[in-house]
């Protein structure tokens, strides 16, 4: 174990359960990014979260007093555009179930938001984590996927980790949801446990895949986006999964702690 955690150089955190929960700055996360500069590790944030675009994201990370750039940066917005871009060059309309923010990252990227009529047909429909949700909407996505039309969701999470009591409805159980009315499961599910942000930041950055640590609150898709990729996968205990569900998952992280303080504090014995 002590060797693997020496051997890691970049860090990809999870945002929602891990660093923060909701708009609440757990206490021991900057003191933890201060340890990895310390360390010469360098890190960046991914979400399965696609409701703030990146600048949105950026500018909630400043207030929290986090600095960070558009390039340590990645959500499942960005994801689906590049998914879309890669398998329907041609799409230019999309039917979109998101927050006003996801649809401005999309339009920003050259795409056209469809209304909520017959007669505007989309290119693709796109499912995501919707907190504006109306009724007729989503009956109007239904109607889409009915058709046949090429159907993407951004992240398969079924509860977005809040603090408030209540549960917020993820696009996984969105998803749900359509699959009942259309008999259709998305065409494609971007976003953790996909390995393809992982790998892409190995590419980017020239590291080996065991180089880079995945740091997440989920195991169904935190640590299994890296066990699907083969990176370093870490639980924190921070937000929606417990010991007692990561015990019954098939693929054990490689790394249980129950926060990133406590994570930081491993990286720093390895090294000495």
């Amino acid at each position: 174990m002590k060797e693997s955690l020496a051997r890691i150089r970049h860090v990809a955190l999870d945002m929602d359960g891990t660093i923060y929960l909701g708009n609440q700055l757990f206490p021991y996360t900057i003191p933890f990014l201060q340890t990895l500069d310390r360390l010469g590790i360098s890190y960046s944030f991914l979400t399965n979260n696609p409701t703030r675009s990146v600048a949105d994201y950026l500018e909630k990370l400043d207030r929290m007093g986090i600095e960070a750039g558009p390039d340590q940066m990645y959500t499942t917005s960005l994801g689906t555009i590049d998914y879309i871009r890669s398998h329907y060059p041609q799409a230019r309309r999309l039917f979109l179930l998101g927050t006003p923010s996801m649809i401005s990252q999309f339009e920003q990227a050259g795409f056209v938001s469809c209304a909520d009529s017959p007669d505007d047909r989309p290119d693709v429909v796109v499912a995501a984590f919707d907190m504006t949700l109306t009724y007729s909407r989503l009956c109007r996505a239904a109607w889409w996927i009915a058709q046949g039309l090429p159907y993407v969701a951004t992240n398969p999470d079924k509860v977005c980790p809040t603090e408030e009591k209540t549960v917020l409805v993820d696009c996984g159980s969105l998803c749900k949801c359509l699959e009942y009315a259309t008999g259709r499961e998305p065409d494609a599910v971007i976003g953790k446990p996909n390995p393809d942000i992982l790998q892409g930041i190995a590419e980017r950055l020239g590291l080996a895949i065991d180089e880079i640590a995945m740091v997440g609150d989920r195991i169904y898709t935190d640590t299994e986006s890296a066990y699907n990729a083969g990176a370093f996968g870490v639980l924190v205990l921070s937000g929606e999964t417990t010991r007692e569900m990561a015990a019954e998952w098939p693929h054990a992280p490689s790394l249980i702690c129950e926060d990133i303080g406590a994570f930081g504090r491993l990286l720093e014995e390895a090294r000495r």
